[in-house]
């Protein structure tokens, strides 16, 4: 318990505000930086990812330039499955996928982390069905007549996910920085030597810093 309660101040301390947004009772357990799509928006979102005795949240609280909080919340008891996901052409990155009932969150962080988060999220929910199966046994004994449905069991796992090395992104990243590259080489020339060298350099590194932005956008 004291482990737990040093723990939970260190994150306390560490994370602006978030005291403030936690259930009564509510203690963290483990605070870690990721990439949190929730599947609710076009983007994903840099934040921290906060799992607790009750929930795995994502969140973040900054105050300037102004003030701006991003708080999503699963609940451990309504969560249904927990897969770790690994994409080919993505040797540092590892994906999370958290899963209940009505919704879907990918967390994405390096392979450690995201290995830390699985184990201590799996530990979580195991130790909170744990407390609900006492709940379940109490109401059972106290009833005996009534029909109430036991917890379901989550289900954890590991998935490889088959990409193509022209949709991966290590490939955006190569076609993005080669575009960058034949811009800032075009314009090099095109002050050096003049612009017919250098006009030609700068349209195809254009060109190429664009196509990396759509295939970026099509990936979400």
């Amino acid at each position: 318990m004291s482990n737990n309660t040093s723990t939970a101040e260190k994150i306390f301390a560490q994370i602006k505000s978030l005291r403030n947004h936690l259930q009564p009772g509510e203690q963290p357990l483990l605070a870690l930086p990721a990439i949190w799509d929730g599947g609710q928006g076009t983007k994903s979102i840099p934040c921290d990812v906060i799992l607790t005795d009750q929930r795995l949240l994502g969140y973040y609280s900054v105050s300037f330039p102004r003030e701006r909080l991003f708080l999503d919340a699963l609940a451990l008891t309504k969560i249904r499955n927990v897969a770790v996901r690994h994409k080919n052409f993505e040797p540092l990155f590892r994906e999370l996928l958290v899963g209940t009932e009505h919704r879907k969150v990918y967390i994405r962080a390096p392979r450690q982390k995201i290995e830390t988060l699985y184990a201590e999220l799996r530990s979580a929910i195991e130790t909170s069905a744990q407390a609900d199966e006492t709940t379940y046994d109490e109401a059972t004994t106290a009833n005996e007549q009534s029909k109430i449905p036991p917890p379901p069991t989550p289900v954890y796992g590991r998935q490889e996910i088959k990409t193509t090395f022209e949709s991966s992104n290590i490939a955006i990243l190569l076609l993005f920085m080669g575009g960058l590259g034949l811009e800032i080489g075009g314009a090099i020339l095109w002050e050096t030597v003049g612009q017919a060298i250098g006009l030609p350099l700068c349209i195809a590194g254009f060109v190429l810093v664009f196509a990396a932005i759509v295939q970026r956008r099509q990936r979400r």
